[in-house]
C-alpha cells in the first residue's frame, strides 16, 4: 500500500518532508502528555522518518518504532536513525495494515499515526483499527493526526481544495469524515477521549482501548 506523500531529498539520501518539520513540534506537545513515562510506541506510516527521530529524541524513556511499507521510506528512516544515533529508536519495518502478515508481535503501549488515513484507501483505516485493536491493552492508546471532514464544523477552503487534489490524484483517497472514524474505532473497542484542533486546520484524535 502507498501512503507517502510528496517528498524530496536531503543531501544524504534521507527523506525530508516540509509538512513533517512544520507540524512535529505542535505533534509532539499534544501527543506527549498522554504517553507512559516509559514504554513502546508502534508509529505506522511513518514517511520520511523526521517525526520518529525527533520524537524519540524528545521522549528518551519510549522506546519508538518507525514502519512504513515504502522500501523507499524504510530507507530514509534509517538514513534519520544513523545521522542520530538514538537508542530508543528502532530499525524500521515493513508493516503494511492491509497484510496483518506483516503486523508486529507487540504489544505496544501506544500506536501513532499520522497524516495516513487521508492518504490511503479507507480499507487502511479500518486495518490500522484492527491493528491497534490487536496490539494494544486495554487502555492503550491510538493516536490519529491529519485533516478530517467534520458534520458541524465548515470545512476550510484550504482542506477542500487538498481533498479535491487527494481524490485527482486517486479516487480512494481524501479527507475522512471524522464521525465516520470515530464509529470504526467505537465498533473496534475504542473510545474517543480528545479531539484538539492543530495549526493548519489539522485534527489530533486520541483514542483509549476499553
Amino acid at each position: 500500500m502507498h501512503t507517502m506523500d510528496s517528498l524530496g531529498h536531503a543531501p544524504d539520501g534521507a527523506l525530508i518532508s516540509p509538512a513533517a518539520a512544520r507540524n512535529a513540534d505542535a505533534i509532539l506537545a499534544r501527543l506527549k502528555p498522554h504517553l507512559p513515562e516509559s514504554g513502546k510506541v508502534l508509529e505506522i506510516a511513518s514517511g520520511s522518518g523526521q517525526h520518529a527521530v525527533h520524537f524519540a529524541s524528545a521522549l528518551p524513556h519510549i522506546h519508538w518504532q518507525p514502519s512504513d511499507p515504502s522500501a523507499d521510506a524504510r530507507r530514509s528512516i534509517d538514513l534519520w536513525a544513523k545521522a542520530t544515533a538514538l537508542p530508543n529508536m528502532g530499525t524500521a519495518i515493513n508493516l503494511d495494515v492491509l497484510d496483518e502478515a506483516s503486523w508486529p508481535q507487540g504489544p505496544y503501549d501506544a500506536i501513532a499515526c499520522i497524516n495516513m488515513v487521508h492518504i490511503s484507501p479507507w480499507a487502511a483505516t479500518e486495518g490500522l483499527m484492527q491493528l491497534a485493536q490487536s496490539r494494544l491493552p486495554l487502555g492503550g492508546l491510538l493516536y490519529l493526526y491529519g485533516p478530517y471532514k467534520e458534520a458541524d464544523v465548515p470545512l476550510a477552503d484550504f482542506n477542500a481544495a487538498f481533498d479535491a487534489s487527494l481524490k485527482a490524484r486517486d479516487p480512494s483517497w481524501g479527507l475522512r469524515d471524522r464521525g465516520e472514524v470515530e464509529n470504526l474505532a467505537r465498533a473496534a473497542g475504542f473510545r474517543l477521549t480528545l479531539r484538539s484542533e492543530m495549526p493548519a486546520n489539522n485534527l489530533s484524535l486520541l483514542f483509549r482501548k476499553i
